[in-house]
């Protein structure tokens, strides 16, 4: 069975930073790109990163430059270091599996998910 586990989430002031984790099996890290999505209440399913097997990184654009994804083969683990949170940045995140990379993709694109740790970013 596929599992994706987040962990890092918390609450922050505006400003701060939070690294959050997503430990994956050596399959999965091995052979997909891995991404990051968010979602805050009634707003939809947002994609924000993704990294491919040969480290090639993706972001969108309301992220660029504060946020870095990365990944530790050894570890099984992908990361998201969050820097200059907002408010704006609150959300569930999750991390999730995909057969490929590509630049704003859209959820269905991906084939597995984790549960999402929460971020909240107080002003």
């Amino acid at each position: 069975q596929v599992q994706l586990v987040e962990s890092g989430g918390g609450s922050v002031q505006a400003g701060g930073s939070l690294r959050l984790s997503c430990v994956a099996s050596t399959f999965i890290l091995r052979n997909y790109c891995m991404g990051w999505f968010r979602q805050a209440p009634g707003k939809e399913r947002e994609w924000i990163s993704s990294i491919s097997t040969t480290t090639n990184t993706y972001y969108a654009a309301s992220v660029k430059g504060r946020f870095t994804i990365s990944r530790a083969n050894a570890e099984n683990t992908v990361y998201l270091q969050m820097n200059s949170l907002k408010p704006e940045d609150t959300a569930l995140y999750r991390c999730a599996a995909a057969s490929y990379c590509s630049t704003n993709p859209a959820p269905h694109q991906f084939n597995y998910w984790g549960q999402g740790t929460q971020v909240t970013v107080s002003s």
